[in-house]
């Protein structure tokens, strides 16, 4: 499976592996950088794990995992993928995306995930796109509310924390015939 390299004026994103992970170091290791997630990436040995729990998944066909580079700060920003690809009914999820605090609040996520959603339903051809979230992670949930993700369900208590908590898991989707009025309407005013 080759990976797509997805670029614009803004951000490039590229294969994420154990050649170039050492680039995002710095930024996994800020204080509370992916809070609501159950992975854990603060020390250079829970991100090289991590990296290679998403290259495994590449080769198993079921990610494609991106280390993101802002074009307009030229640096390294951290890291997105595809995931839970499942092939035979066209639908793959969105996240695992962390970037460092001096990106957040630019829109280059907005980026990010324009590239992504383009790719998977103008080149891949899937039939939706899904992204989960954390419930209390709000502000994540108004980003893929923005880009016109609907809110189709919430799994109560489905993923363990690494602090233990049990977190509710909010179950977002853009299908393929919404893609062309978001791509227009949506990401039209979000990118000018």
């Amino acid at each position: 499976m080759d990976i797509p390299h997805l670029e614009n004026n803004h951000v490039k994103l590229t294969l994420l592996d154990l050649s170039n992970y050492k680039h995002l170091q710095n930024i996994a290791s800020e204080e509370d950088l992916i809070y609501y997630s159950p992975s854990d990436i603060s020390t250079p040995e829970t991100l090289k794990e991590y990296v290679q729990t998403a290259v495994d998944g590449y080769y198993h066909k079921t990610t494609m995992p991106f280390i993101v580079y802002d074009k307009t700060k030229q640096g390294y920003a951290g890291s997105t993928r595809f995931g839970q690809i499942d092939w035979k009914n066209k639908v793959l999820h969105i996240g695992w995306t962390w970037i460092g605090k001096e990106f957040q609040g630019s829109g280059l996520n907005k980026h990010m995930k324009f590239l992504m959603l383009q790719y998977a339903f103008e080149v891949l051809f899937f039939e939706k796109v899904e992204f989960r979230i954390d419930e209390r992670n709000i502000r994540s949930r108004k980003a893929v509310e923005k880009i016109g993700a609907s809110l189709e369900g919430v799994l109560r208590k489905d993923t363990l924390m690494q602090d233990g908590f049990r977190r509710n898991t909010c179950c977002y989707g853009i299908l393929k015939e919404e893609w062309p009025e978001i791509k227009t309407d949506v990401f039209g005013r979000l990118l000018n």
